[in-house]
Parts: C-alpha cells; structure tokens; sequence
C-alpha cells in the first residue's frame, strides 16, 4: 500500500512538473512571438485624404460600397436569427435593420471556415485555393503550441507536423495573397472609386501584399490576424480569460495593442478597438460624401480575446456567465458601432445610394467555450457543417434593392466581388477564373433572374466539400468520412444520407473531382492539424460516438 501511495504521488508530481515545464515553454514561445513586433508608438491622429469640397451630378454617379466584415460572429449572435445570445439579452437592431431595409441572404455561405482564406475569396471573387492561399498564415511559434497542447477531456489530439514546419515561411508576413490577384480595391479604383481600408487585413504583410499595395488609396488597421481590443490592464475593459484553450493564453500573450496608416510605424489606437475603428470609418466617410469610394470595414470584434469595454459589460447584469457576458458585451459593442457607421451615411445624404454589405467571417468558434454560438446549426469555426460556414449575410441598397427582401438560394463570399463591379459598372476580369456572380440582377425587379442554380465548392487540405441542388457533401480523410445532408428537408445536418443514397455520393463526388482538378497546390504547407468535435465547445469532454474533424491549418 505504502508503495502505491509513493508510486501515485510520484506520478501526481510527475504531471505538475510536466505542467509546469509545458507552461513555462508555452511563455518562451509567446515570448519570442511578442519581440518580433516593431516598438509601438503613441496615439496619432490619421489625417484621411479629402475628397472635392462640392459633390459631382448625382445623375451617373455610381454607389458607393461599404462592406462590413465581422470576425467570427456566431449564426444565433444577432437576433433576427431567432435567438440571439442569451436568449435575445443582446439584441443587435442595427445589424437587423440591414435586413429589414435590404435583402436577406438566407442560405449564405462564407469563403472558408477560417479567416484568411475566407477573406481571399472574398478579395478576388474566387476560390482561394485556386491561387494556393489554402491555410491561414499563422506563426510556426502558435502553430507548435496548440498542436502539442491536449485539452483535459478530449479523445482526440492536435498535432504540430515538425517537417512541414521546415517549409513555413520564418516571417508570417510572408504567408500572403499574391499579388498577381486583382482584389475588389483595385477593380473599384480603376473606376475613380476613393479606397479604404479599416481594420483586420490577414492577407499578407511582405513587398506587393499590403492594403495599401493591394489597390486601397488608404488603410488604417493591423496586418496580422488579430489585435488586443484594450490594454488587458486597461481601467475601462473587461477581460475574460479561456484556461482551457491554448489559442487564447498565446493571444493574450502575442498579440499587440496597435495599428498602421499605409504602412506607417506601429502606434496605439485611441480607445476601445471596435469604437476606435468606427470613429475613423465615420471621419473618413464625411471626407469622401463628394465622391464615390469604397470602404472595407474589417472589425476583429467578437473574435478572441475576449475584452468588452467596461460600460457594455454593465449594460448587461442579467447574464450571470461572465464568459458569456463579456462576449455578448462585445456583440452590442460591435452592433452600436455598425449603426453609427448607417447613421453617418444618412446625415451625410448618401444613404438612398450605398450599397452596404455586411457579413462574418466564418461562423463562431468552439474554442470561445460557449455552446450557442451557431445554433440552429451543428459545427464550429474550422468545419465544413454549417455552424462553421453558414453566416449571417446581408446587402442594403436603397436605391436598387427591395426593402425586407429574402433570397433563398446558396449564396457565397465568392459573390461579393462581381456584385461590387456590376454595381460600379466594372468589367470582371477575363483573364482568370472567377467563381462568384454580380447577385442583384436575382434581387431586383421582382427576381426576374431567377434562383441560382449552380455548384460551390470548399477545400482545406485533406477535408473538401461541395453543395449543389441543395445537397452538400462533405468528405474528410481524417477521420475517414462522407457526410451527406439534404438541406431542403434536413438543414441542421442531422441526418447522414451518404449510405442511403450512394447514387448521389457518386454524383457530388465527381462535381467536386472535378472542381479540385482546378486548384493548385498550397503556397505553404499545413503545419497543425486540429481536432475540433462537431457537437460540444473545446470546454466540454468527449464522449463515446462524438462526431469530430481534423481541420489543417
């Protein structure tokens, strides 16, 4: 007996040190990630370009475009979509105003279940992998952390592929989109557009792949993936920390608290990051009323760190959950600021005549902890279900497009871009592939174009799918699996239909053989495989028979 309990505790000490040790080079690593960042300086104020003090004719004057991208925004986080958080605690009025004076996209579809591929597409009308832009440039430093990391409670683990790893750029900068794409910014500008940018980029920090080398006359924001939303010592923020996820402790160690103007040092915003942004959409909208332009409204905001300003957090005293409170506080934060960017159109007279797009990302994330992020829908950020890609969706332009209209065909981030030129009057490229089409021809004069009719198609690394006539097949080869849904009569994917109806797998497979024929190979190899479960957050153990997917990044 003495000699178990010596045995036993031995191994208890044993697994505090190898804690301990793991934990320790866990902070090297982030260590190491935070000195590659410039110093950064202070505040600075940006000074936008003006635009001519009296307006042109308004007759021919194309819209103007402002697209708003939200970062992993959840399907059931807005309340139009039936819920809301907390059970409509957090409504979200002006994301819905969208909707109830524009179309609503009832069936769209992001780019990707990540961010940076998902912003490819949207960038380019085209799939990403069609220009090997497959994975989201990551360091190698976060890469190796969470792939060596096993949550407490799951059955399977991620993995760090050390000798892909060789093959990694050593600067993530370098991990971009080529420059050789034509992005909505230069198609806009080639037709005397004014273009900014504000917010997440993603898409590459090297020579030629910048916002401002990218086609954007002006851009204001952070070229990585993410950005702290305040000083975490901040006396006005509130912060809520995930234990249980290795992504978060490396944000919260890694990320800086900056932005850039085209290119400029690193300086410190002022204030709360998504109020911050807004501030400086709302400046650089009243410098461009006398001219078309374009905004890229980018927020990283309800993406991880969790940080709510201090005033929204107390707004919300009826959710008990601190997780869930911060998040939500979040959410009214961004839906507060997403109507003062509509406000300021209509004081300025331009609202009857801007196209406004707004959209996700991707769907919300397992590793956020919260299980209703998605709902109705199954899956997470980073699977092909539908809580990973089916994201809120919307275009308001009153001039042209039916108020409280609803288009239910499959829409997708491929969209965005020929529905930008077919507004400007822009010609598509023809020297390329683009895989989206201009939707409102669909939306206008009672839908005369009819419904879309049509095959999409998503690839990262070892995991691909496709949709067409309302199925969508999804196939992976770790685990090896074919999931077939019928979303006409099974839209939250409960039904697997790939051995019932092996006719139609044959039918989807060679559709989408056929469309991965098309593709190149990846610029960068996927280094981490992570193990997301299809049905619970990454807090939530493993149980016997849980669906999962391996997702390559």
């Amino acid at each position: 007996m003495r000699i178990l309990k010596w045995v036993a505790g031995g191994a208890a000490v044993l697994a505090v040190l190898a804690a301990l040790a793991w934990t320790f080079r866990f902070d090297l690593i982030i260590l190491g990630a935070r000195m590659r960042f410039p110093k950064i300086g202070p505040n600075q104020a940006v000074v936008w370009a003006q635009g001519p003090a009296a307006p042109a004719p308004a007759e021919g004057r194309p819209p103007n475009i402002v697209f708003i991208l939200a970062d992993d925004l959840g399907f059931n986080d807005i309340t139009l979509n039936g819920g809301g958080i907390a059970g409509g605690a957090v409504p979200t009025p002006n994301i819905d105003s969208l909707a109830h004076d524009g179309v609503t996209f009832v069936n769209g579809y992001a780019g990707n279940a990540t961010c940076a591929p998902s912003r490819a597409a949207i960038m380019t009308g085209r799939y990403a992998t069609r220009f090997g832009f497959e994975f989201t440039p990551t360091p190698t430093a976060f890469s190796r952390v969470v792939g060596t990391f096993h949550s407490p409670g799951a059955a399977h683990e991620n993995r760090f592929d050390a000798a892909a790893a060789r093959w990694v750029p050593r600067d993530v900068d370098a991990m971009a989109m080529p420059a050789s794409e034509i992005t909505i910014a230069e198609m806009l500008r080639g037709r005397g557009y004014h273009t900014i940018h504000l917010g997440k980029w993603h898409l590459g920090g090297s020579e030629g792949s910048r916002p401002e080398q990218q086609g954007f006359d002006e851009s204001l924001g952070f070229i990585a993936g993410g950005s702290m939303f305040l000083p975490k010592d901040d006396p006005g923020v509130v912060n809520s920390k995930q234990s249980f996820d290795p992504i978060d402790k490396f944000l919260w160690g890694a990320l800086p608290y900056m932005v850039q103007y085209n290119g400029s040092k690193p300086f410190r915003p002022r204030g709360y990051m998504t109020d911050y942004l807004t501030d400086e959409a709302v400046t650089a909208i009243r410098a461009n009323r006398n001219r078309p332009f374009f905004m890229y409204l980018a927020y990283n905001a309800p993406h991880t760190p969790l940080q709510a300003t201090k005033a929204d957090y107390d707004a919300l005293p009826q959710i008990k959950d601190h997780r869930l409170r911060v998040y939500g506080a979040m959410v009214r934060n961004l839906d507060r600021n997403i109507g003062r960017v509509l406000a300021e159109l209509k004081a300025q007279g331009l609202d009857d005549n801007t196209l406004v797009i707004f959209t996700s990302d991707n769907g919300g994330a397992h590793y956020v902890g919260l299980p209703d992020l998605n709902r109705p829908y199954r899956g997470w950020k980073a699977t092909f279900f539908e809580g990973g890609v089916h994201v809120p969706f919307f275009m308001r332009w009153p001039a042209k497009l039916p108020a409280g209209g609803r288009f239910e065909s499959p829409v997708a981030h491929v969209d965005i871009f020929a529905t930008a030129a077919g507004a400007a009057g822009a010609a598509l490229p023809n020297d390329r592939p683009i895989d989206g089409v201009d939707l409102a021809p669909y939306l206008t004069a009672g839908g005369a174009a009819g419904g879309l009719d049509r095959t999409l198609y998503w690839r990262s690394g070892r995991y691909k799918m496709v949709m067409s006539g309302g199925w969508k097949l999804q196939v992976a080869e770790e685990p090896k699996a074919v999931w077939l849904f019928d979303l006409k009569t099974d839209p939250t994917e409960r039904r697997n239909l790939a051995k019932a109806n092996p006719e139609k797998v044959r039918e989807l497979t060679a559709a989408l053989t056929r469309l991965d024929g098309q593709m190149v190979p990846p610029l960068w190899p996927s280094v981490l495989s992570g193990a997301i479960a299809i049905d619970h957050p990454l807090n939530v153990a493993d149980k016997p028979g849980d669906e999962y997917v391996y997702w390559d990044n």
